[in-house]
């Protein structure tokens, strides 16, 4: 019997090891999944922020290729997500650089 278990033992560590190589031997490979249209890939990054006055906590969202700024809150109390209109960004940069030129 414990002549048995050995050799059952043995023989499961031999898969278990041919196993091993085999995934040590072959490379893996990290394939990310691509969108079929990389120039309408969108881009985003968002920050955790704080209103002064207010309950919430906020998240700034900045979509990156249409330059839009927008915020998203959710109110515990009515179990709601709040969202703001996006605002384009380039046009508020536009009209800072016009106020410095007028000066």
């Amino acid at each position: 019997m414990k002549n048995l278990a050995f050799w059952t033992l043995a023989g499961l560590n031999l898969v278990l090891a041919a196993a091993l190589a085999t995934n040590l031997i072959r490379p893996s490979a990290a394939v990310a999944q691509v969108p079929p249209q990389a120039s309408s890939r969108d881009d985003y990054l968002m920050v955790p922020g704080e209103v002064n006055g207010g309950t919430n906590a906020i998240v700034y969202v900045l979509d990156e290729t249409t330059h839009q700024l927008s915020t998203m809150s959710y109110d515990d109390s009515m179990h709601q997500l709040t969202t703001m209109a996006p605002r384009d960004i380039n046009r508020d940069f536009d009209a800072m650089g016009e106020a410095g030129r007028r000066r």
